[in-house]
């Protein structure tokens, strides 16, 4: 556990004066102490330690010229005052305003300009709502969003720029749309399509160039086309093919006619 840092300067580097604090009060009943929990410090585990114990000064500190102080008494502070920091000049103070406000207020940072409070934004919000963020410049928004969103909105990232956005896809749209991914140009998002669909529907891809999809449908084709991969150039996909069709053989033997 990393110690406390041993200095005590407010956020534009002065030396803090407990005996010109406004808090003296507090001071005097244990409700702040320097260097431990001080809303003037310059640190944020001591500010958010000083609401921790005094919370019902928030309210009063939501417009402080410290962007710590704001972030952190928007934690605290009533919900009714908070509808102005979603315009705050900093991403964290708008964030922890918008996680505390109903989510038709915070629809706009839908658009924010920083991307961790898009991120942010994006799980909080559901399906309809999420639709405006499906073409979000940045990767992880888009990959909140396709982690969060219905299955059935999912139409226009399947051909994400991303391939991790695309994997997500793959795990997610229903199972009849997943012959229209089952040609991407990743491998990693073809084996994902091959391990949801069906095996009857797995010999579509017996000819995919990556080994991984073909070892997928060799262990779960259905044994009528399984018989050209026991010669495939991957001595993996062989090795299952031929100890799934050898079984399948001793089986047949064995059923009565």
């Amino acid at each position: 556990m990393t110690p406390d840092i041993d200095e005590a300067l407010d956020w534009q580097g002065n030396e803090i004066d407990c005996g010109s604090c406004v808090h003296q009060e507090l001071r005097s009943a244990g409700r702040c102490r320097l260097k431990h929990a001080c809303v003037l410090d310059r640190y944020a585990r001591r500010i958010d330690r000083f609401f921790d114990w005094n919370p019902e000064l928030a309210n009063s500190c939501i417009g402080h010229p410290h962007f710590e102080v704001r972030a952190i008494a928007a934690k605290h502070a009533s919900v009714f005052l908070l509808s102005p920091l979603l315009d705050d000049p900093e991403e964290t103070v708008r964030w922890n305003a918008a996680r505390r406000l109903p989510k038709r207020l915070v629809l706009r940072l839908r658009f924010d300009p920083h991307r961790e409070v898009r991120i942010r934004v994006a799980t909080l919000l559901d399906d309809a709502e999420l639709v405006p963020m499906m073409n979000d410049s940045d990767y992880y928004v888009r990959l909140v969003v396709a982690k969060r969103i219905a299955p059935s909105l999912l139409a226009s990232l399947i051909d994400d720029e991303e391939v991790e956005v695309r994997r997500v896809v793959a795990r997610r749209i229903p199972r009849d749309w997943l012959l229209r991914v089952a040609g991407d140009p990743d491998g990693l998002v073809r084996l994902e399509v091959a391990q949801r669909l069906a095996p009857e529907l797995l010999s579509q891809l017996r000819y995919d160039p990556d080994w991984r999809v073909r070892y997928e449908v060799a262990s779960r084709v259905v044994v009528g086309e399984i018989a050209e991969l026991t010669t495939d150039s991957d001595g993996f996909v062989q090795e299952m093919a031929r100890s799934r069709l050898g079984g399948w053989r001793e089986l047949s033997r064995d059923i009565p006619l």
